[in-house]
């Protein structure tokens, strides 16, 4: 009887082992993986506050709530069965769908950069897309396009973070994918809540009664956040057209067209070495920046035909299941 307890409590042991073990190992390779997908993690970072703005305080910690909650079904809903289905049986198809989602990321940033510079003919194109007619409705779309668009950036992050695994089995490699996506889900939408709700806490340190340097700090937080924000709406569009022009970039130099790739590069390395002191900053710089021009004709050139093909399909596929669009006043 002792001895087969013992063999039991040393096969718990061994079992608990292997466990901790594997935990760590899943924990280690997350932190790796979440280290690789540290950029497109910015960029998702950047975008996410642009689609709070315009709407009143009380709406903005539920709507990033809403978004993040969306975000989590991406990733783990959605996207981690899916990515480990397709690595194992159709690895071919990770790429076409990639530069799909690529794709939408250039026309949604060549909308916002539409809008900035011709803003009339944007409004149209908008009333042709989009239908909101109540605030509702308007935060609804809002929430839906932000999902759209971290549906796109969470993919890049799983493939990313799936490319950096080790040789591992499938439960490991979905324990590290789970990791990664609530790691960085929490920490993305844990800076857009701070970022949105910078300005109430200004506010408060402003009050009368606060000691004057806690006063003076307030006021700058309230003064400072429009920009903040206008900046980080910059940097979001530049980085869904830059992320966006890169995957297709990518895209098409993995089917076996590598002129763009290589002109990027090739001109990269050519002004990289004229600034040899800072030579790898200098080709990141000019790489992102070649990509974010690529993404910004793809988007210019899908503009039209999602106003004009892909818009009133989707509305005349709608009708025909009978849910029609409410009419915009």
């Amino acid at each position: 009887m002792a001895t087969g307890l013992l063999a039991l409590l040393d096969d718990i042991a061994g079992i608990a082992k292997v466990a901790a073990a594997t935990i760590d190992d899943a924990i280690g390779q997350a932190a790796k993986a979440g280290v690789k997908a540290a950029g497109v993690v910015i960029d998702d970072a950047a975008v996410t506050p642009t689609y709070v703005v315009g709407f009143t305080a009380d709406r903005e910690l539920p709507i990033v709530w809403k978004i993040a909650l969306g975000s989590l079904r991406n990733k783990l809903i959605i996207l981690l069965p899916l990515a480990l289905l397709l690595s194992a049986v159709a690895p071919w198809s990770i790429t076409p769908l990639l530069m799909l989602g690529g794709l939408f990321l250039c026309y949604e940033g060549a909308e916002k950069v539409y809008e900035a510079f011709w803003p009339h003919e944007a409004h149209a194109h908008e009333d042709a897309v989009h239908t909101a007619a109540t605030p509702k409705e308007l935060e609804d779309q809002k929430v839906a396009g932000a999902i759209k668009t971290d549906f796109i950036l969470s993919a890049e992050i799983m493939a990313i973070s799936l490319s950096a695994l080790d040789e591992s089995s499938i439960l490991l490699q979905a324990v590290v994918l789970a990791l990664v996506g609530v790691g960085i889900t929490a920490l993305v939408y844990g800076a857009v809540a701070g970022i949105v709700k910078a300005d109430d806490v200004g506010v408060s340190l402003a009050r009368e009664d606060r000691r004057p340097g806690a006063r003076r700090l307030g006021r700058a937080i309230v003064s400072g956040m429009p920009y903040l924000l206008k900046g980080l709406s910059i940097v979001g569009t530049a980085a869904m057209i830059w992320v966006g022009g890169g995957i297709v970039v990518h895209g098409v130099e993995e089917f076996g067209w590598h002129l763009p790739a290589d002109l990027i590069h090739d001109a990269a390395a050519a002004v990289g070495s004229a600034l040899s002191g800072i030579a790898g900053l200098v080709e990141w710089i000019v790489s992102a920046f070649l990509s974010l021009l690529v993404g910004l004709v793809l988007g210019f050139l899908l503009i039209p035909i999602v106003q004009h093909v892909i818009a009133p399909a989707w509305h005349a596929t709608r009708g025909l299941f009978g849910r029609k669009a409410p009419t915009a006043h």
